[in-house]
């Protein structure tokens, strides 16, 4: 097949090694870093981000290694009040918090690995016929805010946060209105031909607000899946089943979906053998359920809306899935830095925010109270003394190949909680060993821009359900319009579309081992392998005559997180490895754990609040 030759030169080469085009200026050996090149934005760059090539070279190294990373040490004559280890919305908050409880004056360094900042709140921005559309590599949406702890909530007012205004900016009508709703792609490569079935066959769509379902019943969907006669029978079981049809007691049946399989239910309960009803059964959760549906538990399927449960709000009326800023939670990510490096972007609030263009020189400005240094993997913390009793710590982090350290009064940890015995050099081994058993499920979130969307409406894609792809939802992204940033209304107009990928490992493994064998699927994958997966993606389920990929897509961001969803490791070890220890405290959504912004703040507060 034709490359889009330009394309594939840009992103899979020039735009993943961003960083090291635009370096971090040393002024001088005993001097801080100085601020990065005005030209510097990487939310324009594509493909492949998230934990770009190159973000994790250190901490691989380190982690599988064990030994020291980087070249000759530089003692940097600096020293900060707090050195927070991790740029997400985690340590942001850290440094927002701290910033509360001892004054704007404090001198503060966040430290992070990735080009950018946010974490996995990662921004997207497509340019197409010389404008912008912008949208989210990573984490999505506020998750039930009116269920936020008051800590949050009041943070939110801070940074310019208004919740009431996504009720008018989320376009509630925008799928009713251009007829699109939840289907199934079903691809030639597994299921012998490309087929879109008007009904998504499990509950996943339903978190796209306003999205309609399926426009058949069961029974014609079914009949129009393409299966075998003996699947066809099988999938309308699955699809009639649910909670009634186990032979349990009222008063039994929490106990019993809590301590049964799904894949026992559907294999014995409704009597499932045909390898695409399973498939498609094991793919229906994706990133609502963490793992492969085999894995859960009934009540854990009914949960995320897995196949054969009845379709359902995911979220009851008072939090409906609408709080979704037009890059997501970036916007929550943007809002923090513009609050505590004032001169990074114009705009009083984080709507303002929308399209302002952040000046990244601004990041690691000299004579900053908060200083931001991206591409800067720490790779040890250690205390100046007793831990009990020292004063301060040393933080060691590598820039390019070139090795710094700085010297902390207290140190937050809000980078993945899993590579901190890697990191804090004189943790205790419980507290060390409790810590190495939380792990994260990767995941890929990739935005495309098209040049239009007549292609999408046409087959009536709200939510497409693929369970035959590497992507295995592709949807239309959130309706929502503020802040000046008006979201497409014409499928003859530009627009970014998201697929979504929760890679799984081998058929049955435990979670841990899926992750790794998934984790290493995913790294090994060029930015060329996806853009051909995509390719054979979107030519397979669109229509040839709207749709071309070469003529339409317009560019392409992959935003692998290796290390994506919070796995919590198992008993008592989440509370023993966060534990605070001497001058460090330990943040990040994976001390909770959890999985959402709201989490990530008040692990923050919690860490801040644990300092010495």
């Amino acid at each position: 097949m034709n490359k889009i030759t330009r394309r594939n030169f840009v992103n899979g080469t020039l735009m993943a090694s961003g960083a090291s085009l635009l370096p971090l200026k040393i002024l001088d050996s005993q001097a801080a870093m100085a601020a990065l090149d005005s030209s510097y934005y990487p939310p324009a760059l594509t493909g492949l981000r998230g934990s770009h090539p190159g973000s994790n070279d250190h901490a691989h190294a380190l982690a599988w290694g064990g030994g020291s990373v980087g070249g000759s040490m530089t003692k940097l004559s600096e020293t900060y009040d707090l050195v927070v280890v991790g740029g997400g919305i985690s340590g942001l908050a850290a440094a927002y918090f701290f910033q509360q409880q001892h004054g704007a004056e404090k001198n503060i360094l966040i430290l992070d690995n990735h080009d950018d900042f946010g974490g996995h709140a990662k921004r997207n921005e497509h340019v197409i016929n010389g404008n912008t559309y912008i949208s989210y590599g990573g984490s999505q949406s506020i998750v039930e805010p009116k269920y936020a702890d008051r800590v949050v909530l009041d943070m939110f007012e801070d940074i310019g946060i208004d919740l009431k205004r996504f009720n008018s900016a989320y376009d509630l009508d925008f799928y009713k209105r251009h007829g699109l709703g939840g289907v199934t792609y079903f691809n030639k490569e597994v299921f012998g031909q490309d087929k879109l079935v008007q009904h998504p066959y499990c509950n996943y769509p339903n978190y796209v607000e306003g999205l309609p379902g399926g426009r058949l019943s069961h029974e014609d969907a079914a009949a129009a899946a393409p299966l075998s006669e003996k699947g066809r029978a099988q999938l309308l079981r699955v699809l009639n089943g649910g909670l009634h049809t186990l032979n349990v007691q009222e008063a039994d049946l929490q106990d019993y979906i809590d301590n049964h399989s799904y894949f026992d239910y559907l294999k014995n309960n409704l009597g499932v053998d045909d390898p695409g009803v399973l498939r498609m059964a094991r793919h229906s959760g994706l990133d609502w359920g963490n793992y492969s549906a085999e894995l859960m538990s009934i009540a854990e399927a009914k949960s995320c809306g897995a196949m054969g449960f009845a379709p359902k709000a995911v979220y009851d009326e008072e939090n409906p899935y609408i709080y979704h800023y037009p890059d997501g939670n970036a916007s929550i990510a943007r809002a923090l830095v513009k609050k505590l490096i004032s001169g990074v972007a114009k705009g009083s609030n984080a709507e303002a925010l929308v399209l302002a263009q952040f000046d990244y020189a601004e990041l690691d400005r000299p004579g900053n109270p908060v200083r931001l240094r991206l591409n800067s993997t720490v790779v040890n913390v250690r205390h100046g003394g007793n831990p009990a009793s020292a004063s301060e710590a040393l933080v060691s982090y590598v820039n390019g190949n070139q090795s710094f350290q700085v010297r902390a009064r207290n140190v937050v940890m809000a980078c993945y909680n899993m590579m901190i015995p890697h990191i804090v050099s004189d943790l205790p081994k419980e507290q060390a060993a409790a810590l190495s058993l939380q792990t994260k499920s990767p995941f890929v979130y990739t935005s495309v821009g098209l040049k239009n969307w007549r292609a999408m409406k046409d087959s009536g894609i709200g939510v497409a359900m693929s369970p035959g792809n590497m992507h295995q939802a592709v949807l239309m992204d959130f309706p929502v319009s503020m802040g000046g940033y008006k979201f497409t209304d014409s499928a003859d107009q530009p627009c970014v579309i998201q697929m979504i990928s929760c890679p799984f490992g081998s058929f049955g493994a435990e979670p841990e081992a899926q992750f790794r064998e998934a984790r290493y699927r995913m790294l090994s994958l060029q930015f060329d392998d996806y853009e051909e997966e995509i390719r054979r993606h979107l030519s397979g389920m669109l229509a040839s005559n709207l749709f071309d990929f070469d003529r339409d897509v317009a560019s392409i961001s992959v935003n692998r997180w290796a290390h994506g969803y919070t796995f919590a490791g198992p008993g008592d070890s989440v509370r023993l490895g966060r534990q605070p220890f001497g001058r460090v405290t330990v943040a990040n959504s994976d001390s909770a754990p959890g999985a959402d912004a709201k989490t990530a703040v008040m692990m923050a507060h919690r860490a801040v609040n644990e300092l010495a």
